[in-house]
């Protein structure tokens, strides 16, 4: 009898059509390959032939289908018809819902502009949205930033022309040993997966720095777990250690840092502390050829790191004399800092001769030749094989700045920084501050803003001030309290426009920031902030406009909501003027585009921007004859241009052979789609590493239009700009800041990167820190309310360290009441050993209000779930002066969300078990509840 085997297809297929984009689940922007059944989507995965993931694609990837199928989906266009809060609103036409916006927003365009409040939460279009609101003619708009991760960026443009995250990353294929200092799961997180996979496989080392073990940290070869907020004087330690031990590239530093550079040693000299420049304004060394005055980038100069020069009375001596004088200080030695690290002073030893022994012992070279921008070939290309990477846990400090500042420094003086093994940036990095504008902040009644919003300052001449010293911007971004504020504060926004302080606005405009939730400070005190009403009887903040994809929290405090589309049903342009997705080896940008068309009455935010701008005639979206530039977001991706030649698009430009420079493309979008939504130029093998003095690399980037001429420079490990504020608190110059600021100036802005302590007042008996991190699973806020992804965090526990369950009597499922000067939680805990032992922690946003987000309202977010915001404010404890003082680094203005300080007491269990406390009462919903199974069929 022969047997007959079943015929069973292995592979049938999951659809009918592949339509490829790009990712938005989180920050990474991976490449999918969207699989569709009869219209629908069916399956999402990995697009292998993308630069970014190369077909890797994580669960947030995968589960973009329930993100787009959500039934906390808006629907419509709403206008509120109850109070704020109590989310009852009606559905309206589109034409309605743009009137109305049009009759808040006209009146103050002609008369006040700065009365709109115009703030972006995580969107990846700030080039547009910034172009938008400059074209109003306010003062008053930034993007997320500046509660995100502004010192990484600002510490890392102003040091070294470039940070960690879009700006670079390590060179994977020849690192060999990779240091992470403060980084949670969410950012980056398939390049950096992929990354640590690649360097262990051939038996690299990782060293991951965190309270908390958790993540990439988890598989690091070493852990170590240092106190919250004291990285800086960690690494600061290893700079010390270094230099002691002779372990830095002292041929690095003389060529291509501002080491060399002299700096005015005469105290008394209101130049004191500057650098010596010739008549050009280019900064002075020592040639040692020669033993006389150079400047940096003269042909053939070899500067003296040693350089000492008398001109007239006044010494001038080096950068590099300056820092020895500093870090050789036996204030920085392991044994002196160890106790406030929580790291032993030997470990602290181990772990910079690692590093010394790597850098040096492990050096290697590329047969590459080169020439640098003093002229000089160079046969190959030294590689120092250690690279690192930080994010938000380093940075959201009230010293994150600094700390920032003495990490790259770290890198600088290791010569590890373009580097074959080392640090790399991603074009259109580097580039100097220089490079970047000052901010603008010119209001007139009318008229356009007088320049880009955000930039970097160079003194205090760049301040955003009014005639009469006061703040020109609502959130007082570029003012004497956060000079360096490139990102401004979106976190003060709400506080300071209840408060009047500066002044009074009329509309807040706000794009997918849940400022009434998870992405406030004081999350209770901004729920009322926005439904508090004068004497009148109005609200204190007369309008809010709102839009967003979800029925959040923040959708019942709007007076109007503009729905958004998912990101499987727009446009949207990832471009090399904003947040690009390039690589160390090429520039690359990206589009989304709506392979799904939409089954609500729901648009794309950008493009309801462009109808607005049409319907007020914006200057920069009218021709000459009043017609409309651009009909749509699409038509703005491809016809705009911020310069002749200069789009939002690199690729495809002219008649669609032409790159970075070129007339607009009617087909461009057509061949983005047909190229699977990306474009990628490969840099050229001798421009790849030393890119800031890479004349190869200077001239492409030129010709790809990054750059219109050549812009070498040196790495600023001393940034001349921070001693210009110094100066004027110490009295030089027209512009002066408020007495009760000059100390604290002083103090924090110091050119050579410091470490502060940053306990606040108030936290007496509040010995414990507290923190937060998003997991790999959620990057958006909306991540908790996706039908897959919620499965993975139903609910967050607040995880203790062994310790301090004992010192407590706390037991896994116990709940704690955790206490600051602030506020107080009851909350579920649970014992973590892997955590530094006097610090806690929970995951980000889990914990949503009943009522939103679809959820039911014994939904385990709504329950168990909470957040810390309760437990943090905006304003640091008063200090008996008057004066609002914002919970911020006093050079930036980042929120300084991990300065948090607690105490714990183990507590009696809610009446209801489930109930973390407090609890919020619930909130309508314009989209009611979701059902309580989601499912659907997808083709036949």
């Amino acid at each position: 009898m022969t047997f007959q085997q079943p015929e069973v297809d292995t592979s049938p297929p999951v659809s009918d059509e592949i339509r490829k984009t790009t990712c938005y689940m989180c920050a990474c922007r991976c490449g999918i390959n969207v699989h569709m059944k009869e219209g629908k989507v069916a399956y999402i995965e990995g697009n292998r032939d993308h630069p970014v993931n190369k077909g890797v694609l994580c669960a947030k990837g995968s589960a973009g289908i329930m993100q787009h199928n959500a039934p906390s989906r808006l629907r419509a266009p709403l206008k509120r018809v109850g109070p704020r809060r109590s989310g009852e609103f009606e559905e309206i036409s589109w034409d309605e819902a743009l009137d109305i916006a049009q009759g808040w927003l006209e009146p103050l365009r002609k008369d006040h502009p700065e009365k709109l409040a115009f703030f972006t939460g995580r969107d990846q279009s700030q080039s547009f949205t910034s172009f938008w609101a400059q074209n109003f003619g306010t003062c008053n708009y930034a993007a997320h930033g500046g509660f995100c991760s502004v010192n990484m960026a600002t510490a890392g443009i102003y040091t070294m022309g470039g940070a960690f995250w879009e700006f670079g990353q390590p060179d994977w294929d020849h690192t060999k040993l990779f240091l992470l200092f403060g980084v949670a799961e969410d950012h980056d997180s398939n390049p950096i997966k992929m990354g640590i996979g690649k360097i262990k496989a051939r038996g690299a080392r990782v060293i991951g720095v965190n309270p908390i073990r958790t993540g990439y940290n988890a598989v690091a070869d070493d852990w170590v777990g240092i106190t919250p907020g004291s990285d800086g004087l960690f690494i600061l330690s290893l700079v010390h250690v270094l230099m002691k031990a002779g372990k830095i590239d002292l041929d690095y530093l003389s060529r291509y840092t501002n080491a060399p550079v002299l700096v005015n040693q005469d105290k008394d000299s209101a130049d004191f502390g500057l650098f010596l420049r010739d008549d050009h304004g280019a900064p002075l060394v020592i040639n040692r050829k020669t033993g006389q005055l150079a400047p940096f980038d003269m042909h053939g100069v070899r500067p003296d790191l040693n350089g000492s020069f008398q001109m007239g009375d006044v010494t001038h001596v080096s950068v590099f004399r300056l820092m020895a004088e500093r870090y050789l200080s036996d204030d920085y030695a392991p044994e002196a800092v160890a106790e406030r690290c929580g790291i032993p002073a030997p470990r602290i030893r181990a772990i910079a001769a690692e590093i010394a022994r790597v850098a040096f012992d492990e050096a290697f070279e590329l047969d590459r030749e080169w020439t640098d921008f003093r002229g000089e070939t160079h046969k190959t290309m030294v590689g120092r094989p250690v690279s690192m990477h930080a994010m938000r846990g380093v940075s959201a400090h009230a010293n994150g700045f600094q700390t920032c500042r003495a990490l790259h420094v770290l890198q600088i003086l290791l010569g590890t920084v373009e580097v074959p093994g080392g640090f790399r940036f991603k074009p259109p990095y580097p580039k100097p501050a220089t490079a970047h504008p000052p901010p603008h902040c010119r209001v007139t009644p009318g008229k356009p803003l007088d320049g880009p919003h955000l930039g970097f300052v160079q003194g205090p001449e760049h301040l955003a001030l009014l005639n009469d010293g006061s703040p020109a911007r609502i959130d007082k971004a570029f003012t004497w309290e956060n000079p360096m504020s490139s990102h401004g504060l979106m976190h003060m926004v709400v506080s300071n426009a209840h408060a009047g302080d500066p002044y009074k606005i009329d509309t807040l405009f706000l794009y997918m920031a849940n400022m009434a939730w998870n992405s406030s400070m004081n999350t209770q005190g901004v729920m009322e902030m926005l439904t508090d009403t004068d004497e009148n009887g109005e609200y204190v903040i007369p309008h809010l406009i709102y839009s967003d994809a979800y029925s959040s929290e923040m959708v019942a405090y709007a007076d109007l909501i503009l729905p958004d589309t998912t990101y499987l049903e727009r446009h949207d342009c990832i471009s090399l003027l904003d947040r690009p997705i390039c690589e160390a080896d090429g520039a690359a940008d990206a589009i989304r585009w709506p392979v799904v068309e939409p089954d609500r009455d729901v648009r794309g935010f950008q493009s309801v921007l462009v109808d607005l701008a049409n319907r007020m005639k914006l200057p920069g979206f009218t021709n000459e004859d009043g017609s409309a530039k651009y009909q749509d977001y699409a038509d703005y991706i491809v016809n705009h241009q911020r310069k002749p030649g200069i789009g939002p698009l690199a690729g495809f430009r002219g008649d669609g052979t032409e790159t970075g420079r070129g007339a607009p493309n009617p087909d461009q979008l057509d061949r983005y789609i047909e190229n699977g939504g990306f474009f990628l130029k490969h840099i050229p093998e001798d421009a790849s590493y030393y890119k800031p003095w890479n004349m190869a690399y200077q001239d492409w980037a030129v010709e790809l239009g990054l750059f219109d001429a050549p812009q070498p420079y040196l790495f600023q490990l001393y940034v001349e700009p921070l001693r210009k504020f110094q100066l004027a608190a110490e009295g030089h110059g027209e512009r002066q800041p408020p007495d009760h600021l000059r100390v604290r100036i002083q103090d924090t802005m110091t050119p050579l990167p410091i470490w502060y302590d940053t306990d606040q007042q108030g936290n007496a008996g509040f010995t414990v820190n507290a923190l937060t991190q998003r997991p790999m699973a959620m990057y958006h806020s909306w991540g908790s309310q996706n039908a897959w992804l919620r499965q993975l965090h139903g609910h967050n526990p607040l995880y203790v360290p062994t310790k301090l369950m004992r010192d407590a009597g706390l037991e896994d499922g116990d709940w704690a009441r955790v206490t600051s000067p602030h506020g107080e939680i009851t909350v579920p805990v649970m014992e973590m050993a892997a955590l530094n032992e006097n610090t806690v922690w929970t995951w980000n946003a889990i914990g949503k209000r009943k009522g939103a987000w679809a959820l039911t309202e014994d939904a385990p977010e709504a329950t168990k779930g909470f957040l810390m915001n309760h437990l943090i404010h905006e304003l640091l404890p008063p200090k008996g002066d008057g004066l609002r003082w914002a919970n911020s680094d006093p050079v930036t203005g980042q929120a300084a969300w991990f300065d948090l300080k607690v105490k714990l007491e183990k507590a009696a269990p809610p009446k209801d078990l489930t109930q973390s406390q407090p609890e919020t009462p619930p909130q309508a919903s314009p989209v009611g509840l979701g059902p309580g199974t989601l499912t659907w069929k997808v083709g036949k």
